[in-house]
C-alpha cells in the first residue's frame, strides 16, 4: 500500500508539472504580456522612456525576463570595489545620445554591452525624447539596461523550488544588530498579556517574530515555520501570494484588546501574531517605539469576515452532504423500483440536469430563491445564515443529479449478480438482500469519490460563485484570467491539480479499506 502510494503521488505531481509548464508557457509565451498592465494605475501614468523602462522593471518581478538597468550594474562595481565613488558619479548619468557620451562614459557604457552580450542579453539604449532642443520631455530622459527572457525550464525550475520558504533565524542579514538570535519557547503568550496559558514559539533573527502560537479560531494551532507560496499577484491582490490571499480574513476591520511587547494596552485592529522584521523601522517611528520593542513591527490587521478558502469550503462542503443524503436514497430507490413510473421521474431529473446548461438552473434558481425572499447577492458586511441557502442549493441540485445516476446503475448492475440470486434462492428477505449485500458492494465505487468530493469543497466553484457574488476561491480564477494576472492563475492551477491528485489517491486508498478484494500490493501474474 505504502508503495503504491507513493508511486501514484509521484506520478501525480509529474502530472501537475506538466499541466503548470503548458500553463506558463500558454500565459508567458503566446500571451501579449503587455496586457498585464491594464489595470496597472501607475503605468497609464507614465510616458516616453519611463514607461517603457517601468515595464521591463515589471517583467522583471513577473518573471517574464531579467532586467539589469545600467546604474545597478555600476552600483555592483562600486560595491565590489572595481570603480570608485567619483568614477561612479561621473559615469552614472548617460548623454542624451550616443554622442553626447564623455570618452569616460562611452568606455563603462562599451564594457555595459560586452559583458551583458556575452551573457546572452540584449541591450537597449533609449535616447532622451526632447520637446525642444534643449528641454527633454516628461519621462523622457534617456535609458540603457540590458534584459534576457527567462526559458520556461527556468521559469518552472524557479516556480517549484521556491513554492516552500522555511523561516530560519539567519533571516536576518548578519550585518544587523538584533541582539542574541535564537528561538524563544514560552507557556504564556505576551500577546495575551502574559497571564493566560497558551504557549508559543517565538524568533530572533527570524522573518517572523511568532513561529508557532494558539488562537481561538480554526485551525487553533498556527505556525510560520514553513509557507507555501504560489506567486505573488499584480492584479487580483497586489503584492501578496496567491494561498495567502486564499486563506486570510476578508471584511472590515474588527478591534479589540491588544498587549503590544512595550506592556501597552489599547483597543485596535493590530493582530501582534502576524508580526514581521522590517529593519530600521522602530527607531523610525515614534508610534512603533511605544508599542514595539524590536524592529519585528510589520502586522496584519484582524477582520470580520472569513477567508475565501472558508467560504467556498462551506458551502461546497454543505452542497456535497446533501448531495449524498439526497441523491444516495433516491438512486436506492429508483434501482429497487427499476422501470416503474418512480424511475421514470428519477432518469427524467437526471437528463434534465445533463442537458441543461448549469449557468440556466443556476439562474433560474436564483430568480426563485429572489421570489420566496432568500437574499440572492453575497455581502461580507452582514453575513447572515440565509445568504449560503441559495449558493448551496444551486451547487446541490446537479450534485444529487449525479450521485442518483451512478447510485441506480451499481445498483442495478449488482442486482444481476449471481450472489443475489442465490441470496433469494435460500429464502433471504428482499430488505436484507439489498441493505447487507447489494448496497454494500454497490457503496464501494462511491466511495472512490468522497475524498476528491471533500478536497473539491476547498477549491470553491467558479459559476456558481460569480453569480452570487460570494468572496471565495473559485471567483479568483476568472478575476486572474480578467486582470491577466499570470501568478493567480498559474498559482490557483497548480492548487486545483494538487487537489484532484490527493482526491485520487485517497479515493484508491478507501476502496481498498472498504473492499478486502481490492490489493493495492500485489503484483501481476
Amino acid at each position: 500500500m505504502v508503495k503504491y502510494f507513493f508511486k501514484r503521488l509521484f506520478r501525480g505531481l509529474l502530472s501537475v508539472i506538466a499541466v503548470v509548464a503548458i500553463i506558463m508557457l500558454l500565459v508567458y509565451g503566446l500571451m501579449d504580456r503587455t496586457l498585464i498592465f491594464n489595470m496597472d494605475e501607475n503605468y497609464s501614468k507614465l510616458g516616453n522612456n519611463t514607461r517603457i523602462a517601468y515595464r521591463y522593471q515589471k517583467w522583471d518581478e513577473y518573471g517574464y525576463l531579467t532586467y539589469v538597468p545600467y546604474s545597478s550594474w555600476l552600483n555592483s562595481l562600486l560595491e565590489e570595489g572595481e570603480i570608485d565613488e567619483e568614477t561612479y558619479n561621473a559615469v552614472s548619468v548617460i548623454g542624451r545620445t550616443e554622442e553626447n557620451d564623455s570618452e569616460e562614459t562611452a568606455y563603462y557604457i562599451q564594457q555595459f554591452y560586452n559583458y551583458y552580450e556575452s551573457q546572452g542579453y540584449t541591450v537597449r539604449r533609449l535616447d532622451a525624447v526632447m520637446t525642444s532642443p534643449s528641454k527633454v520631455a516628461n519621462g523622457g530622459a534617456a535609458r540603457l539596461f540590458a534584459y534576457k527572457n527567462k526559458s520556461l525550464l527556468n521559469r518552472v525550475v524557479t516556480y517549484f523550488t521556491g513554492i516552500l520558504t522555511f523561516d530560519d533565524i539567519h533571516y536576518v542579514d548578519e550585518d544587523v544588530d538584533i541582539g542574541e538570535r535564537g528561538l524563544t519557547f514560552t507557556l504564556f503568550d505576551p500577546a495575551y498579556g502574559g497571564n493566560v496559558f497558551s504557549p508559543a514559539i517565538m524568533g530572533n533573527g527570524t522573518q517572523h517574530k511568532y513561529l508557532l502560537y494558539f488562537t481561538s479560531e480554526f485551525p487553533f494551532i498556527h505556525q510560520n515555520f514553513v509557507a507555501l507560496t504560489l506567486g505573488e499577484s499584480y492584479s487580483v491582490n497586489l503584492g501578496v501570494d496567491v494561498f495567502k490571499t486564499m486563506v486570510q480574513k476578508q471584511g472590515a476591520y474588527v478591534t479589540s484588546t491588544v498587549h503590544y511587547p512595550t506592556g501597552l494596552v489599547e483597543e485596535s485592529a493590530d493582530n501582534v501574531h502576524t508580526a514581521t522584521y522590517v529593519g530600521g523601522s522602530l527607531s523610525a517611528s515614534v508610534l512603533y517605539q511605544e508599542r514595539y520593542t524590536d524592529d519585528y513591527t510589520n502586522v496584519e490587521l484582524n477582520k470580520s469576515a472569513m477567508s475565501k478558502i472558508a467560504y467556498s469550503f462551506i458551502i461546497g462542503i454543505c452542497a456535497s452532504i446533501l448531495a449524498y443524503v439526497i441523491g444516495l436514497p433516491l438512486g436506492i430507490l429508483m434501482a429497487r423500483k427499476k422501470d416503474t413510473w418512480v424511475d421514470s421521474l428519477g432518469n427524467a431529473y437526471i437528463i434534465f440536469m445533463i442537458a441543461v446548461p448549469s449557468l440556466a438552473y443556476i439562474f433560474m434558481f436564483k430568480a426563485i430563491s429572489g421570489a420566496v425572499g432568500l437574499p440572492t447577492t453575497f455581502t461580507i458586511t452582514n453575513i447572515s445564515v440565509a445568504m449560503f441557502v441559495t449558493p448551496i442549493l444551486s451547487l446541490a441540485i446537479s450534485s444529487i443529479a449525479g450521485r442518483m445516476k451512478w447510485m441506480r446503475r451499481y445498483m442495478v448492475d449488482q442486482m444481476n449478480s449471481d450472489y443475489v440470486k442465490f441470496a433469494r434462492a435460500c429464502g433471504i428477505g428482499e430488505g436484507e438482500i439489498y441493505v447487507k449485500h447489494i448496497f454494500k458492494n454497490a457503496a464501494i465505487p462511491i466511495t472512490h469519490g468522497i475524498p476528491a468530493t471533500i478536497l473539491g469543497a476547498l477549491s470553491g466553484s467558479i459559476i456558481t460563485e460569480r453569480v452570487y457574488s460570494i468572496p471565495g476561491v473559485g471567483g479568483m480564477l476568472v478575476q486572474a484570467i480578467n486582470y491577466y494576472d499570470n501568478s493567480v492563475i498559474v498559482g490557483v492551477a497548480l492548487f486545483y491539480g494538487v487537489l484532484h491528485i490527493l482526491g485520487a489517491i485517497l479515493g484508491d486508498i478507501l476502496m481498498s479499506v472498504m473492499d478486502p478484494r481490492i490489493n493495492y500490493t500485489t503484483k501481476a501474474r
